[in-house]
């Protein structure tokens, strides 16, 4: 029986996906209803975006997602060399040039069907397309700055899930709060931390503005975008002093500049998040400038 989502979006496009080495037609690139990464969350990804054929911190990525992997206990058997010619094989392949890149590894069906799984393989796909402004291709967000909810989950605790890999099931709590922040008329929603501190956005690290010098949560319980990093760095050739530190909710009160930054948001201002309202000023437009000069030299 078909219910007819399969007939259009990501499921239903020309093109190959790189899957255990091989090059698979995209339509046929599927895996089974058993597969203990749908029924558990034992799956692991990236996000990587090229510019002009050029994966921006290639190997940072790579070696990220073998990291996540070995924190679930997932069997990544490829290099990073085998996974970074994958990666361009599969982009030349479909012809891309400026695209979006998902490696994803996880445990596929075997022997075991519960919670321990060491007896099924894993797996290893990389999918590429092209993909434009992560938060839509309205103009008016980089004059404003999009719209922030506040989410009613918080990030919890690193000493309850591998906080610092980037980990598929982590994200359940991202799509609801999403989800939930666009039927408000958000564009995202912002998450605070298990203690109730300022965290990230659902897929995006988050930085403020005030009085000339830049404060963004410590990311002790969720992820250190890459992006996050190189903005950090883009701040430092700038001479910008940046306050690493646990920021209350209040504190936005004062803060007079917000932006998100992550490899498909990019650099993205913010203009509102709930009843805070922000500027999108200089060095917002630096940073959204900056990086984009960086990803495409």
């Amino acid at each position: 029986m078909s219910t007819g989502s399969e007939d259009t979006g990501y499921g239903n496009r020309d093109g190959y996906i790189w899957f255990n080495g091989e090059f698979i037609p995209w339509r046929s690139a599927n895996v089974h209803i058993l597969t203990h990464a749908m029924h558990y969350g034992s799956s692991v990804f990236e996000g990587e975006r090229a510019y002009g054929g050029k994966i921006f911190a290639n190997r940072k990525h790579t070696l990220r997602l073998i990291e996540s992997a070995r924190q679930l206990d997932i069997d990544i058997l490829y290099t990073p060399e085998e996974i970074e010619k994958a990666k361009s094989d599969v982009m030349n392949l479909n012809g891309l040039s400026d695209a979006y890149v998902r490696p994803v590894a996880w445990r596929g069906v075997g022997e075991d069907m519960g919670v321990a799984s060491q007896k099924n393989p894993c797996n290893l796909a990389i999918a590429t397309w092209e993909w434009g402004r992560y938060y839509g291709s309205d103009d008016s967000s980089e004059i404003k700055g999009i719209k922030l909810d506040i989410s009613d989950w918080q990030r919890p605790s690193e000493k309850t899930i591998p906080s610092h890999a980037k980990a598929s099931g982590l994200y359940m709590i991202c799509t609801v709060s999403k989800h939930k922040a666009q039927k408000r008329g958000f564009t995202d929603a912002l998450m605070f931390d298990y203690r109730g501190y300022i965290a990230e956005a659902t897929g995006a690290n988050i930085f403020f503005v005030k009085n000339g010098e830049v404060h963004t949560p410590l990311p002790d319980c969720f992820l250190n975008g890459i992006t996050r990093q190189t903005v950090l760095e883009l701040l430092k050739k700038r001479n910008i002093k940046v306050h690493e530190r646990h920021i209350m909710p209040s504190e936005m009160e004062d803060f007079e500049q917000c932006w998100l930054t992550g490899t498909a948001a990019e650099v993205e201002p913010v203009g509102q998040i709930r009843e805070y309202n922000f500027e999108v000023g200089k060095l917002a437009k630096q940073m959204v400038a900056d990086y984009s000069q960086l990803v495409r030299s």
